[in-house]
């Protein structure tokens, strides 16, 4: 069924009719490149928008069994810089310098937080500094950068973490219809880049469903820029 997905054909491309003139035009094709391109051609903003792509589940997320959540590393990256903060204390922090880590603390960067320092996308933490991060829970809770062992974030391999944390490595995590959203790249990667970074995705979030839902079709696959139409892939074929 990839094989099919993948195919370079140009025929498969409908207009999903119907739609107002305020809602955004919407295509649907078989191939996964043709609709990378489509996406691409779309994105005439003048800026090198972002790609993401959008997966709807047969999941109810309401239900604890059901929920899905994961990490992926993009091949490519996401084209962008992440800056990594860890907390971490004696030798770990030294090792978190030395891997890359953009900001590094214990007590002292949980004060800088709870005053309103919130310069980085990623929080990593070694278990041991949890009691004392516990008092920035209130102000990283909110932002979605709580360290949790459940999103990998709570680690003892600092440096692996910084590395892969920078590399491109993304969290994911259904909302409660079931709606995937993971970002994949940039306008400007190009077809080839952003198809293996949007394999990589796909393969990941539908390997984190449940066991139950493995080898059945997601309800939909849209991928789209952050200012374009999107561009519905035949869920079908994955």
């Amino acid at each position: 069924r990839r094989a099919a997905a993948l195919s370079s054909s140009t025929g498969g491309l409908r207009r999903r009719g119907g739609l107002g003139p305020d809602e955004k035009r919407q295509l649907r094709t078989d191939h996964l490149d043709q609709a990378l391109r489509l996406v691409r051609a779309c994105a005439t903003r003048g800026f090198d928008e972002g790609v993401s792509v959008d997966v709807l589940l047969n999941v109810d997320a309401k239900r604890t069994e059901e929920r899905v959540r994961g990490r992926v590393l993009l091949p490519h990256g996401q084209g962008k810089t992440v800056r990594v903060a860890v907390f971490a204390r004696g030798e770990k922090a030294d090792q978190a310098r030395e891997a890359g880590a953009d900001v590094v603390g214990a007590e002292d960067l949980v004060e800088e937080v709870l005053k309103g320092r919130l310069d980085f996308e990623r929080v990593l933490a070694t278990p041991d500094t949890l009691p004392a991060l516990a008092r920035a829970a209130r102000v990283l809770g909110p932002k979605g950068l709580m360290p949790n062992p459940k999103r990998g974030t709570v680690v003892t391999d600092i440096a692996e973490a910084i590395q892969r944390s920078k590399a491109g490595e993304v969290e994911f995590r259904a909302q409660l219809a079931g709606l995937v959203m993971v970002g994949v790249g940039k306008v400007s990667f190009g077809t080839k880049k952003l198809t293996d970074n949007l394999l990589a995705a796909l393969d990941a979030v539908l390997s984190a469903r449940p066991d139950r839902f493995r080898g059945k079709p997601p309800k939909r696959i849209t991928i789209s820029s952050a200012m374009g139409p999107g561009v519905d892939l035949d869920h079908t074929l994955w």
